[in-house]
């Protein structure tokens, strides 16, 4: 139990404010992205600076207290939050800096994906991140980071330069590829088992306007669409991506009425070579079959990144599946058809996304992402606004996942996964994983930094 004093005294040390039960925004202040989760923290502290953060640590680990670390609050199973213990919420850490000299973007913990969208666009700048603005930069980045630059430019990671930290045992360190290298490789993948980050240095690369958008197609083409996409993604220039989608078409503009509530399929594509070239790069593409739909056309990167924010609120209902694959078979193409056919809500939906470009280039160990040789990360995700119809889209996520997973290449990307157990982790991390065990022996061994997809220190 804490008592009274201590809470007062550690109130007192910080610039950050300190929220408790009995608070007015304390509900507000445990809500994550999820609504499914519905944890109840004993403290959260939305940390001002570094110093608050170190504050923190030492006081979480004094006080014996379960720790979480919340950045963007997006992490599918919600773990930026935890019952009866102490959230550190980054959240009022929240700055960019662009270098356009040097083409790097630092940006702090509680940073979000817009806000580097946005600052870096103005010098004609961009850094490899997700599909949703409204993500943290921080549980993107330390799980991977996959979105519409990945065969372009590789994973987030595959960017990262250096970044901040405050370790379990209180201490300040920069790590890149010099300074405290294990905890830069350990960082690059393995989530947040290794400490609070506190801020991130990104390599930013040339991109402003990319030719981008939907292309959808009915449910009953989607055999063929699947059949022809398999084939194309693999053989595409780096500079084209196009993540696979089933999807029910939202009733509201910008979408023609006639296509509202009808389930489909589709590619959000993303082509970032020279604009003089993109009808040339998508006239087979279009010649293939023609879409019900063709939003692709010119369009500012920080608007394609936020193009599916107003379908995606905070506060939906979600349940995450999820799985590698390296390929396409027509029984597993059978498999998706008849599962998405039975999408369960309207933003519920079912992606994969195309890893076969300069992120395949990375070698396996150079960082904790093993699964280089897979071809799409898949995610199967059931979403409702209302509570009740919980078990309708988890039951369908987990039927569809339950299906194709033995077409999987195993192990999943940790930012698509919900509380899964250790065998699914030490999947996901294969050959690598004993090497970040070792890590974390090295720098939290009393596994401090828990409420995560959590890797054990060795022994």
């Amino acid at each position: 139990m804490l008592s009274e004093t201590t809470i007062s005294t550690f109130k007192a040390s910080l610039r950050g404010e300190l929220i408790e039960p009995r608070d007015a925004n304390y509900d507000g202040a445990r809500k994550v992205y999820n609504a499914m989760i519905d944890r109840k923290p004993r403290l959260i502290i939305r940390c001002a600076d570094v110093a608050d953060v170190i504050a923190a640590v030492n006081f979480g680990r004094e006080q014996k207290l379960l720790v979480s670390i919340r950045g963007g609050g997006h992490n599918a199973g919600g773990l930026g939050v935890c019952d009866d213990g102490l959230v550190i919420d980054l959240s009022p850490m929240k700055y960019v800096r662009v270098d356009p000299k040097k083409r790097t973007v630092l940006a702090g913990g509680g940073t979000l994906w817009g806000d580097v969208d946005h600052a870096a666009h103005a010098f004609g700048l961009a850094v490899p991140s997700g599909i949703i603005s409204t993500t943290g930069v921080g549980g993107l980045t330390l799980g991977g980071g996959l979105g519409h630059l990945t065969r372009q430019c590789g994973l987030t990671i595959d960017n990262l330069l250096a970044v901040d930290m405050v370790l379990a045992d209180g201490r300040f360190v920069t790590a890149n590829a010099k300074d405290y290298p294990d905890l830069f490789w350990a960082v690059r993948g393995g989530g947040g088992n290794f400490g609070v980050v506190t801020s991130f240095l990104f390599k930013a690369h040339p991109i402003h306007t990319n030719y981008a958008g939907p292309m959808l197609w009915p449910m009953e083409d989607a055999t063929e669409i699947l059949r022809w996409y398999r084939g194309f993604i693999t053989k595409a220039p780096n500079a084209l991506n196009g993540f696979f989608a089933f999807l029910t078409v939202p009733p509201a503009p910008p979408f023609p009425e006639h296509l509202h509530n009808k389930k489909m399929c589709g590619v959000v594509w993303c082509y970032t070579g020279p604009l003089k070239q993109a009808e040339r790069v998508f006239e087979p593409i279009r010649r293939f079959k023609t879409p019900a739909l063709d939003f692709v056309g010119p369009i500012p990167h920080p608007v394609l990144q936020g193009m599916f924010d107003a379908l995606y609120p905070p506060g939906l209902q979600w349940y995450w599946k999820a799985d590698f694959v390296r390929e396409l078979g027509d029984e597993a193409i059978a498999l998706r058809v008849k599962y998405a056919a039975l999408l369960p809500s309207m933003q519920s939906t079912a992606h994969l996304y195309p890893i076969n470009g300069k992120a395949s280039t990375v070698k396996k160990s150079a960082t904790p992402w093993l699964y280089r040789d897979a071809v799409w990360a898949e995610v199967i995700v059931g979403v409702d606004p209302d509570p009740a119809n919980k078990e309708k889209i988890s039951n369908w996520a987990r039927d569809y996942w339950t299906a194709l997973h033995p077409h999987s290449a195993g192990g999943a990307y940790v930012n698509f996964m919900m509380d899964e157990g250790e065998d699914r982790i030490r999947a996901t991390y294969g050959k690598n994983y004993d090497r970040l065990a070792r890590i974390k022996k090295r720098y939290d061994p009393a596994n401090f930094f828990r409420v995560n997809q959590n890797i054990k220190r060795a022994k």
